[in-house]
């Protein structure tokens, strides 16, 4: 029990990020449970556009862990990467005979926190 008391966090949170929260889960869902370096090779070649942002979250999370808990960063891995949902923005976009159809911009909020592996 003692053990588990002991499992430090570092996290990081990136909000507002203009991307729909299925395209951003996409990238996310790739890199959960992987080790540090791992996560970064696979952001590193991904297709995502999204990906460096993700990568640039990945690495604030790694730098929160190495200067605020002291933590190995070679013993780091991915402990949960989730997304949540922002706003939407609605726009209007005329369209023939004086129609109008409505626009929706999705906003996301991507959260990383990475641990240390426990030494079994």
């Amino acid at each position: 029990m003692s053990n588990n008391k002991q499992l430090k966090e570092a996290k990081a949170i990136l909000k507002n990020v203009r991307v729909s929260p299925i395209k951003l889960n996409l990238v996310a869902s790739s890199i959960r449970g992987l080790s540090c370096q791992d996560a970064l090779n696979e952001l590193r070649f991904s297709k995502k556009a999204i990906a460096l942002d993700v990568m640039k979250t990945l690495m604030s999370a790694i730098a929160n862990a190495q200067n605020n808990h002291n933590m190995d960063v070679d013993k780091l891995y991915v402990a949960s990467s989730y997304v949540g949902k922002a706003v939407v923005m609605k726009r209007f976009h005329a369209r023939a005979k004086g129609r109008g159809v409505r626009i929706l911009k999705p906003f996301s909020h991507l959260f990383i926190s990475v641990s240390e592996q426990g030494e079994v």
